[in-house]
């Protein structure tokens, strides 16, 4: 990875923060995008003591024009893209029969537009270096959780896209990775949209016997490394996505009762 030049989307925290720092050790070029610039400058921050170089860009991926202005700003500074990482992304909990059709509109414009309008603006740059598109989706793109509709439908969306995409380029050397972390620890809980559009504020699961947002970003930069096309993490993840092809209604069963579990969830 030394010299290359890696795009981080929703880089201020979590996974993204993570993937900035991980592939920045080893000796990745970096740019990061979200929303929040405070949060950006200090991942900034933390990856220029590692000693590459770092642009900071304001973007809400949910606007084409944001997207397209984090890659021509990427291929001023750097003159080239190795590797997108469309980690932005956005969470709901809500019956989809109680939800504000905004609620579902919005996750599905960061969540899947987002990664879409990146990938189109970087993309021809990335196929001169036979580069990497990277998706970080979720378990929810396999199987679909209740109360959490739109976000399913969100990483279903992206998960066809990528690998439509990878197809599509068998023969240009384009690498196209889908990456499944499972539940893991970060704020896309205490972020997530309720019923109305409303932050839900707080995570209803225990963050502490979650996977960390580290050691995603270990397997996510590892992924790249090796050309991998998915990354299924965790074992209960591998668990649900391998029964769900052979017994899909003893698993909707089991979704069903462990997502009721939630403190204060939604299904009854």
């Amino acid at each position: 990875m030394k010299n290359k030049v890696v795009i981080i989307t929703g880089a201020s925290s979590g996974i993204g923060e993570s993937c900035a720092i991980e592939f920045a050790n080893k000796g990745a070029n970096i740019v990061i995008a979200a929303r929040n610039m405070d949060k950006l400058n200090g991942v900034a921050e933390k990856i220029k003591k590692v000693g590459v170089e770092v642009l900071v860009v304001k973007a809400d991926v949910s606007i084409k024009g944001d997207c397209e202005q984090l890659i021509n700003q990427t291929i001023a500074k750097f003159g080239r893209i190795d590797v997108l990482v469309n980690n932005a992304g956005i969470s709901m909990r809500a019956i989809f029969n109680e939800m504000s059709l905004d609620v579902l509109e919005q996750v599905m414009n960061i969540n899947f537009y987002g990664a879409v309008y990146c990938t189109k603006y970087a993309l021809p740059h990335i196929l001169k270096n036979k580069g990497s598109v990277v998706g970080v989706s979720s378990i929810a793109g396999y199987v679909g959780l209740p109360a959490r509709t739109g976000y399913s439908a969100s990483k279903f969306a992206m998960q066809g896209f990528l690998e439509a995409l990878r197809t599509e380029n068998l023969k240009t050397g384009l690498h196209v990775m889908i990456a499944c972390p499972g539940f893991t620890a970060s704020n896309i809980r205490n972020t997530a949209l309720s019923s109305d559009g409303s932050v839900q504020g707080e995570s209803p699961r225990n963050e502490q016997k979650m996977m960390t947002s580290e050691e995603v970003a270990n397997h996510i930069v590892k992924g790249v490394q090796k050309r991998k096309q998915t990354l299924v993490l965790t074992s209960q993840g591998k668990l649900v996505v391998f029964l769900s092809k052979w017994l899909p209604r003893f698993v909707e069963k089991q979704v069903f009762n462990h997502m009721a579990k939630e403190e204060n969830s939604p299904i009854k």
